[in-house]
């Protein structure tokens, strides 16, 4: 990728970050990139088709570490799921502008799923991809005999994946790293229950 690309679509993620993508301003991407406006609108056409390109080149790509790939060489997917929340949760607290600001994806799935149909669809297939990397690790777990087999993996990593939405979101609300942590182990709990 060209580097002034690179640059305008990491200011332009730290600045919706910040401020949201409405509130976002494409002055101040600008200017933190060392582009000009003209750059930016040579590379993204509007202010929407950025958005887009931020959840799929940025955004998506960081959360694989964290959410997906733990997942594709799990010999115990429980075990891993529940290693990856309270992972995830820890060094999220110790972040201050994770906790001030939530999580990227989930902000951005809150403002935008509403008001712009591609934003949802980018967000959706985002979520659908780590429901899928949760659904192929149980799936997998079914056959190793980690995970009971009565396990309707759909719906489970349904859950899992609305959870994670759910606790990322409070962390940002409330700012309280117990509620997040006692969220998190409650998870983790309910996980123990899916083991034969």
């Amino acid at each position: 990728m060209d580097n002034t690309r690179d640059r305008i679509l990491q200011a332009a993620f730290e600045e919706f970050y910040r401020n949201g993508f409405q509130g976002g301003s494409l002055n101040h991407i600008a200017e933190k990139s060392g582009a000009t406006k003209g750059a930016l609108f040579h590379y993204f056409k509007s202010k929407a088709e950025l958005g887009y390109a931020i959840v799929e080149e940025v955004i998506q790509p960081s959360g694989n570490p964290r959410w997906i790939d733990p997942l594709k060489e799990a010999g115990d997917p429980i075990e891993t799921l529940k290693a990856m929340f309270r992972r995830n949760i820890r060094e999220d607290l110790a972040s201050t502008e994770m906790v001030s600001q939530g999580c990227p994806l989930n902000n951005l799935a809150q403002e935008m799923s509403p008001l712009d149909e591609e934003f949802r669809m980018r967000i959706k297939r985002s979520y659908e991809r780590q429901r899928k990397a949760i659904v192929d690790a149980l799936e997998s777990g079914k056959q190793r005999g980690k995970v009971k087999k009565s396990v309707a993996t759909k719906e489970v990593a349904a859950l899992i994946v609305a959870c994670q939405m759910g606790i990322w979101g409070t962390m940002r609300n409330t700012r309280d790293a117990q509620l997040m942590i006692q969220s998190g182990e409650a998870l983790c709990r309910f996980l123990d229950t899916l083991k034969p």
